[in-house]
């Protein structure tokens, strides 16, 4: 839908085990500081805001989906969910939380239960705090 780069996150790399993610819990998430900004002048200001809105919305529909799916009935839809997750965070700039959808999507098809509780955590904690961080308006 839109066109937009940005760089991984630091130590975010595809085949990086999950026990490399543990440094991740305790550090705020990173933050494209001007994806909002390239998104306002794609689409406009408005539009912006309202695609911004669906996006916290739909996100957090989805977090609470993955607590909702039992990880060894539903391994391919949660590598999808986290798909989607992974680009819709990539385009508003939430750099952390697209590295976590992107191990989520990864490793779906061998995640243990423990690791994919887990990153589930670390994921409803990157957006928590992506959220935060959020410019109000």
């Amino acid at each position: 839908m839109f066109d937009a780069a940005f760089a991984p996150a630091p130590g975010a790399h595809d085949t990086a085990p999950l026990r490399d993610l543990e440094p991740l819990r305790d550090l705020e998430p990173l933050r494209e500081p001007g994806a909002f900004d390239a998104l306002v002048r794609e689409i406009g200001e408005d539009g912006a805001h309202e695609v911004r809105a669906v996006f916290w919305s739909d996100t957090s529909a989805r977090l609470q989906l993955f607590h909702t799916l039992a990880l060894g009935q539903h391994r391919a839809k949660i590598a999808r969910e986290a798909h989607s997750l992974k680009s819709t965070a990539r385009t508003f700039g939430y750099l952390r939380l697209a590295a976590l959808a992107l191990r989520l999507e990864s490793t779906a098809d061998s995640l243990a239960d423990a690791e994919f509780g887990d990153l589930l955590q670390q994921m409803d904690a990157a957006f928590a705090a992506a959220k935060a961080q959020e410019p109000q308006g």
